[in-house]
């Protein structure tokens, strides 16, 4: 059944406000407070290849990661947020493509720093920007699109629970290359089933003495 939309009005902007979970917490990106512990958790020689399959970087200064995340925020609507256990910063990820006049926004430039690859506040950072956008501001759609050649952010896509919906061929043409790009999206239909894997996931209890997993992670539709 179609949802009845006459009476809709456009959602609010989100990525204003800070973000907290049980393991992390994400909050906005401000150059004065988050640009230090930013570039030192994703950039330098050793995270270059963090950034193969990002239109952006890699950045030889923090002045000019700081830069590119300024112009996305004022020129394309960004809205960056830093990914931090503590005060110590690992890694960000932004809304982008947000057009709250339908009520949708899509995740973008995803950049795990090593220490927080494979962990809980990873899986709980791309929760909490999915929960702020559905239960928060009452978003109906959720967009992941990537690099069709990456095929750990495909993957990564799936296990949150996004579907594939196909590949626009010839997209872009990114640092000299083709760029084919797959898209994935959750709506706000997916969201209960998608919000109770996660909270399953997440939960202490999943975890045994030694912080292994007891239980994958299966948000995707074929799980549910």
């Amino acid at each position: 059944m179609m949802a009845d939309l006459s009476q809709w009005t456009a959602c609010d902007m989100p990525g204003s406000e800070s973000l907290v979970g049980q393991y992390g917490r994400l909050e906005s990106y401000e150059g004065d407070k988050h640009l230090d512990g930013l570039y030192a958790a994703i950039c330098g020689d050793e995270n270059d290849g963090l950034w193969r399959h990002i239109p952006l970087g890699p950045f030889e200064t923090a002045t000019s990661l700081d830069a590119a995340l300024s112009y996305a925020q004022q020129h394309l609507g960004w809205k960056t947020m830093t990914i931090q256990d503590g005060d110590t910063v690992l890694g960000m990820a932004s809304f982008m493509r947000i057009r709250p006049e339908h009520g949708s926004a899509e995740v973008g430039c995803v950049v795990f720093g090593p220490s927080l690859q494979r962990t809980r506040i990873a899986t709980e950072a791309i929760y909490l920007m999915g929960k702020h956008l559905f239960d928060d501001l009452g978003y109906r759609r959720f967009e992941w699109k990537c690099n069709n050649a990456n095929e750990a952010s495909r993957r990564a896509a799936l296990r949150f629970g996004f579907r594939f919906e196909g590949v626009f061929r010839n997209d872009m043409v990114v640092k000299g290359e083709n760029r084919d790009t797959a898209w994935y999206a959750m709506t706000d239909v997916d969201w209960p089933d998608v919000k109770r894997a996660f909270e399953t996931w997440l939960s202490p209890e999943n975890f045994d003495d030694t912080g292994r997993q007891k239980r994958c992670l299966r948000a995707g539709p074929s799980s549910q």
